[in-house]
């Protein structure tokens, strides 16, 4: 295959490059185009936000997928599907049924925040005008949106519904994991592990080289915040987007203070126009949860019915009303404290020292939530204005992303060649790479890691590796483990997958079917049939001579394949069926009779054969022999060069019992081979002997076969030669003893 025809995997990242954000990976495969993911940035607004759309033809689009409802995955589908030339191509769009149905609610919730905000990237309308474009499917299900596509969806942990995506494009398997965890959590499964190797991993890298503490530790750090900023009289605040980790915070809150009764009177409350929705879609698909979560379910104990936690009705001023009441915790979106309520809140507890802040997710860069981690004196409010915090910040993990010996256990599960990593920092991506690299060159192994920038396409060849399947009465009969005989059938191929089968299956398996194409060609001759046969003979070892059924000519057959027929005194007919082979000797069979005229043979070649006898006529049997006749000769030109070799050898006639099976004995020195004439195989204790023996034996096969022998071996046991040439002595020594009887 040379370097035009090499397949090259293209990988443009038009978000998510060296940022976490505006996750959008473009995939392009010996013409195929897929999509990974369509978000926004979250510390932008507006056109900014978005990822570098402009960069792609989204017309060429096959496929887009989805991971999850997030915002820097999913936001920016609407504009795609309604402000570019996406609709003008046959691309579809695909998430899970969970994504679809929490992603409805969270755009809702966008397009309104947006709209507030007074830069709205699209309308109400055009969020419900594509909703019905979104495919949902489920995990574990292959779907196929166009030929030589297909993909299955892998539990990713993470959030509900999230999942990430095992691709095969024209036969290149890429998994693109999007955000996920490896942490069993209280009610989310972890990511699966697909049970079929990429070529490809995309994976988050989100967390560097960073290792989280255990959740048991997290979740003890997390409750003695909480409870230690209630008992100084303060209000707790936990910024959470409205789906993913604030239902996770829930439940260990509800049963923290189901644990202590001196909390009961403190309220919890969930700030947010999504919650009464969200939770419904939560208790939809409780079945997509882990063990836990829908064992307490069959015992009819709703976990997502809590008995502390109450929504937080959006009156005018409620922020302010929380703020000058008694002490609470308040869950509010967003996670990132960039706008919205838990923006208010935090505007309003900042001043007081009593209150506290706990950071429980990711913070992107340039965002609130992740400047306020530096603990500085003042922040900036959404009016301009300069507010002192005095408020305490504490961060406690519980994002749902896999830390460095979560995603490094899992890169090596996976045992991909190429990985890219994607979805984290510049700095953080690159001490992963450093760290992996430095891991594969200790193991001595072969893999690459790549780190690609924002619109740095990424092009990684393959070799041209093509797997078929044997399907039919291939695949019923399949060749011994150890057999060294080829598998023949035909090769078909569809959407870039490869199937072998028995030509007499390809009707059924495939709707197609077989035809063969007549090849018949008119040859003028100034001979008579017996010099044609004797020219024939003379190049091809011999020939099969009869009649043919429809017109009654003699007919001559070359090397099984072409049919001479003679139609007149000066002229004949070649027929064949086209092949590669046939054509072939088709061709040589015409060079042939072409050249009898001009032939000096033809000027002493007698007119019928064997009209001069000659005394060792029996030892230059040549031509015109049967199959049996010719195998009696080719075994006899065997012996004769086995002697050339190593002088004289014997024949070793079979006894039924002891030894079944005829044999040559070979002796050189004091050491003696054996060689099967059944099975055409070596056998003796000396070890040089034996392989000389071997290859002289191969040498003899190869040089003693006549072209027609050797061009018709592929539908005969090379190895039967003494059988047939035993069977021919036997039945010439009956024919001699009936005419002597006769006699």
């Amino acid at each position: 295959m040379n370097a035009a025809e090499t397949p090259t995997l293209s990988i443009t990242l038009l978000g998510a490059g060296q940022e976490v954000g505006r996750s959008c990976c473009v995939l392009q495969y010996r013409g195929k185009t897929i999509v990974c993911d369509a978000g926004v940035h979250p510390a932008f607004t507006g056109m900014a936000s978005l990822p570098f759309v402009d960069e792609l033809d989204w017309s060429t689009v096959d496929a887009l997928l989805v991971t999850h409802f997030h915002l820097d995955h999913a936001a920016s589908l609407t504009y795609i599907l309604e402000k570019t030339n996406f609709k003008d191509g046959k691309g579809k769009v695909y998430m899970t049924h969970a994504t679809k149905a929490v992603y409805k609610f969270m755009m809702q919730d966008f397009v309104r925040m947006s709209s507030s905000s007074g830069d709205p990237l699209f309308s109400a309308l055009e969020l419900s005008l594509t909703l019905p474009l979104i495919i949902p499917v489920s995990a574990h299900q292959q779907i196929s949106p166009c030929p030589g596509v297909s993909f299955i969806p892998y539990h990713a942990g993470h959030v509900l519904g999230a999942c990430m995506f095992m691709l095969d494009i024209a036969g290149l398997k890429i998994l693109y994991t999007g955000d996920y965890s490896r942490e069993e959590d209280r009610h989310l499964v972890k990511a699966e592990v697909p049970p079929v190797r990429p070529d490809v991993l995309i994976v988050e890298s989100t967390y560097g080289v960073q290792s989280l503490e255990g959740r048991p530790e997290k979740e003890a750090m997390f409750t003695s915040e909480v409870h230690a900023i209630i008992r100084r009289g303060g209000h707790v605040l936990l910024p959470v987007f409205a789906m993913g980790r604030a239902q996770e915070l829930l439940l260990i809150l509800d049963e923290y203070w189901d644990q202590h009764p001196e909390l009961h009177n403190v309220p919890v409350y969930y700030a947010s126009s999504l919650a009464k929705k969200c939770m419904a879609v939560y208790q939809t698909y409780i079945h997509t949860m882990n063990a836990n979560i829908r064992g307490r379910f069959e015992k009819r104990d709703n976990p997502f019915v809590f008995k502390y936690i109450s929504s937080l009705p959006h009156s005018r001023n409620w922020e302010k009303k929380v703020a000058d009441g008694p002490p609470c915790v308040v869950l509010a979106s967003p996670g990132f404290l960039h706008t919205g309520a838990s923006r208010e809140l935090l505007e309003l507890w900042a001043p007081d020292s009593r209150n506290g802040l706990i950071i429980t997710g990711y913070s992107v860069e340039g965002t609130m939530a992740r400047d306020i981690m530096n603990e500085p004196d003042e922040i900036t409010g959404l009016r301009g204005n300069t507010i002192p915090r005095r408020l305490s910040v504490r961060y406690v993990s519980f994002s749902a992303h896999v830390d460095y010996s979560q995603n490094a256990e899992f890169i090596d599960l996976i045992g991909a060649k190429h990985i890219v990593l994607v979805h984290g920092e510049q700095t953080a991506m690159g001490r992963l790479r450093g760290a992996l690299q430095s891991k594969y060159k200790d193991r001595d192994e072969d893999v690459k890691v790549h780190t690609p920038r924002n619109l740095e396409t990424l092009n990684l060849t393959f070799r041209g590796e093509r797997v078929a399947k044997a399907i039919g009465s291939l695949a019923n009969n399949p060749p011994p483990a150890n057999a060294e005989s080829l598998l023949s059938g035909l090769l078909v191929s569809k959407d870039y997958s490869y199937t072998l089968l028995d030509p007499k299956d390809l009707r059924e398996f495939t709707g197609l079917s077989t035809s063969d194409v007549l090849q018949m060609v008119r040859i003028a001759i100034g001979c008579g049939l017996e010099l044609v046969r004797w020219h024939l003979e003379g190049m091809y070892g011999f020939v099969q001579e009869g009649l043919d059924k429809e017109s009654g000519v003699r007919v001559m057959r070359v090397m099984g394949a072409v049919d001479v027929k003679y139609i007149s005194e000066t002229e004949l007919m070649l027929e064949w069926i086209a092949s590669a082979s046939n054509d072939m000797v088709a061709d040589s069979v015409i060079a042939v009779l072409m050249g009898i005229d001009s032939s000096p043979a033809s000027d002493v070649k007698p007119v019928f054969k064997h009209q001069n006898p000659h005394p060792h006529a029996s030892k230059r049997r040549d031509h015109g022999y049967s199959p049996e006749e010719a195998a009696v000769l080719r075994l006899e030109r065997i012996i004769h060069f086995l002697e050339a070799h190593f002088g004289d050898v014997h024949m070793h006639e079979p006894k039924p019992v002891l030894e079944p099976e005829p044999a040559i004995i070979v002796k050189l020195d004091d050491n003696e081979a054996r060689i099967n004439l059944v099975r055409m195989t070596v056998h003796g204790d000396s070890e040089p002997l034996r392989r000389r023996v071997e290859s002289v034996l191969q040498m003899a096969i190869a040089t003693t076969g006549s072209l027609a022998e050797q061009f018709t071996s592929a539908d005969r046991n090379p190895t039967s030669d003494y059988e047939d040439a035993r069977a021919a002595a036997v039945q010439e020594e009956q024919v001699q003893q009936e005419v002597t009887t006769a006699g």
